[in-house]
């Protein structure tokens, strides 16, 4: 794995910078603000290549991989205005589709993802699952009459469902030989009868919003299922992998803004004739903060290497580590970066105690950060599980 970035990533995370510049922050509160989708700068990323630039080159897209894609995320978000459904549309359903769709899926869909025509959003959370996904009750039966799907269930914290063309759906059915439950997953389009959705009152203001949903024998026809019935968990690692490897580009995105106006102020901000940031208690924190955003991108580079090069365990270790490393640090170069501005930090002209929220979802999705020291104990370290 390189260590160093190529050229070509370089010239890649400098264009997206620039496209970023162009909106900045201010353009994404007020999309925010006023209820709407950041369309104009979804439009000109994919005009640009940049919301396919993970899917495959026959479909549309730029041929590359999560890291590439990982690395627009992580500039837009360090210009302020990063896009949540980034993660979900060419990041989770692209890559699960791109490598387990039938080839009547793949023609529908990943060229619509890569364009930015359409959307697609991912239910994998339930009420009374939570991060197990061993324990997801959404079921699909097949209808002996005609061979098609029912799909009953419930999913919470969904994003962008409401401007989503589909949903991606993770469900269990039944394997026939030993009546056990396995993890399938099943394309639903957004108006399909008996599945609705009901949007959650979320503290945290953002473009996009989060939602229950509601599918009650939802009918599908045989070719919704992606992939194999038989695949189970393989298909849905494949995703999951690529979301928490974008969940720490997110986070890392966020950390960067919020360290960079808070460097920008101690610079220009003078207490007793010197800059705040000529002070150790100002500029050590501050460095702190940026040699662990860094330390994390590392970790997320290795995990995106991993996940391109097919390796879906070592994937999924790194991709872990890489999230909740991503995730500490990022809510820490917030905090810094509040702290830094006082008073100032605290109000809208800086927009700077907005990310306080925002940081923390950072420690808390798409899997929590003890989840996650789960999976390192267990998996990594070889110890007992404590459940």
């Amino acid at each position: 794995m390189p260590v160093i970035e190529s050229e070509e990533h370089k010239a890649l995370r400098a264009a997206v910078a620039a496209l970023g510049a162009k909106y900045g922050r201010d353009y994404l509160t007020n999309a925010v603000s006023s209820g709407r989708h950041p369309a104009e700068l979804w439009a000109e990323a994919a005009k640009l290549g940049y919301l396919g630039v993970n899917l495959p080159e026959e479909y549309g897209g730029g041929g590359g991989g999560v890291s590439e894609l990982s690395i627009v995320l992580e500039e837009l978000g360090a210009a302020g205005c990063p896009l949540l459904m980034l993660v979900v549309s060419p990041a989770i359903c692209g890559t699960v589709i791109a490598r387990f769709g039938t080839g009547e899926q793949k023609r529908e869909w990943l060229p619509a993802l890569a364009d930015g025509t359409r959307t697609m959003a991912f239910g994998i959370t339930e009420p009374d699952a939570g991060s197990n996904s061993h324990r997801i009750t959404t079921t699909a039966r097949r209808d002996p009459a005609g061979g098609d799907w029912l799909l009953t269930g419930r999913k919470v914290f969904v994003s962008g469902v409401d401007t989503a063309d589909a949903t991606l759906v993770v469900g269990r059915t039944e394997d026939a030989r030993t009546g056990n439950l396995k993890p399938c997953l099943f394309i639903v389009p957004r108006d399909t009868d008996g599945f609705q959705r009901h949007a959650i009152d979320m503290e945290l203001q953002a473009s996009e919003r989060q939602f229950e949903l509601v599918l009650d024998d939802v009918r599908l026809p045989a070719g919704a299922l992606v992939g194999e019935e038989d695949a189970g968990l393989l298909q849905l690692f494949a995703g999951l992998n690529p979301e928490r490897i974008m969940g720490a580009a997110f986070a890392i995105g966020m950390g960067r803004y919020a360290l960079a106006r808070a460097v920008e102020y101690a610079r220009e901000r003078t207490v007793w004739k010197v800059p705040i940031g000529a002070h150790q208690a100002i500029a050590h924190p501050l460095a702190q903060a940026h040699i662990e955003l860094e330390l994390a991108r590392l970790m997320m580079q290795k995990a995106a290497h991993l996940c391109d090069a097919g390796d879906d365990i070592g994937a999924g270790e790194a991709a872990n580590m890489a999230k909740y490393a991503a995730g500490e640090a990022c809510v820490k170069a917030v905090d810094q970066a509040v702290h830094t501005l006082g008073g100032n930090g605290l109000t809208r002209e800086y927009g700077l105690a907005s990310l306080i929220t925002a940081a923390r979802v950072s420690r808390i999705a798409p899997v929590s950060r003890e989840m996650i020291l789960n999976y390192v104990s267990h998996q990594t370290l070889g110890l007992p599980k404590s459940y």
